[in-house]
């Protein structure tokens, strides 16, 4: 079975902001080629992850339905807050770097 994964109007406002912040510490192009490839390595690892086995992930509430997935990124990486909303969909709800305190 596969779920279809969205992200929410919260988690795109989030991918946003960290790729800003990443466009503010570039110094070369690389790091610019960097800030738009740590994007992309978010985007795919919800979409390919999630569709496939998203009840495989740590749980991140007491509800069994909000989980979090882990996604490597050079030396650290970030986190997707996502839940079960059907047997058919997932929805991310939140994206942090993995250094960051918590979700807003």
């Amino acid at each position: 079975m596969s779920f279809v994964v969205e992200l929410s109007p919260a988690a795109e406002a989030d991918l946003e902001r960290l790729f800003d912040f990443l466009l503010d510490q570039a110094h070369t192009t690389e790091d610019l080629d960097r800030a738009q490839s740590a994007i992309d390595a978010i985007r795919a690892a919800a979409q390919h992850r999630l569709a496939i086995t998203p009840f495989s992930f740590r749980k991140a509430a007491q509800s069994p339905a909000q989980r979090e997935l882990i996604i490597p990124f050079g030396g650290t990486g970030y986190v997707a807050l996502y839940e079960i909303v059907s047997p058919s969909k997932v929805v991310v709800l939140a994206v942090r770097h993995q250094r960051e305190e918590d979700y807003h």
